[in-house]
């Protein structure tokens, strides 16, 4: 696991649960449950091994969460990247990045072949995230195409599956 001076990264375990979950009603509130990419979590399979935190070495306090889930686009298995949560206080201070190259890293070893996240290209770009081609890929409702990102996580230079996005339960 990814550490600096100031974070560990651990894998979420279930004793995180409360705490993430309060997390994202402070940081999302409640429209988070309109959102196309939780509408999308709701019928997914959680990728379990994929899901970390940061905790605060100072405090030892959880200060960042990311998830990931089970998805298909058409007939490919992905992972749809979401929430990626930070505590308002430790905004632009790391975790979330930390966070992300964790996530990525651990689905690149575990030989997935994409990530999938609704978010901003400036933020996520240096994790290999770039916009999908519109009409590649469609979700189950209203997101803005230009936010609507993809990373690729094998040797192809372009993210091959098309198709809509549902979510899956491997196995």
């Amino acid at each position: 696991m990814l550490s600096t001076p100031d974070y560990t990264i651990h894998l979420q375990s279930p004793a995180d649960e409360a705490a993430i979950l309060t997390l994202h009603e402070r940081t999302f509130g409640p429209g988070r449950f309109a959102r196309t990419a939780f509408r999308i979590r709701e019928t997914a399979g959680t990728a379990s091994e994929l899901c970390f935190i940061a905790r605060s070495t100072a405090s030892g306090k959880m200060v960042g969460s990311v998830i990931l889930s089970h998805i298909t686009i058409g007939a490919t298995p992905s992972l749809l990247l979401g929430p990626l949560t930070v505590t308002p206080e430790y905004k632009s201070r790391g975790a979330g990045k930390l966070l992300m190259r964790q996530a990525v890293d651990s689905a690149r070893a575990g030989g997935y072949l994409s990530i999938v996240l609704v978010g901003d290209e400036p933020y996520y770009g240096p994790f290999g995230f770039r916009v999908i081609p519109h009409g590649q890929v469609k979700l189950p409702g209203p997101v803005d195409p230009a936010r609507l990102l993809a990373c690729v996580l094998t040797d192809d230079a372009e993210l091959l599956a098309r198709g809509d996005v549902k979510g899956a339960h491997p196995g």
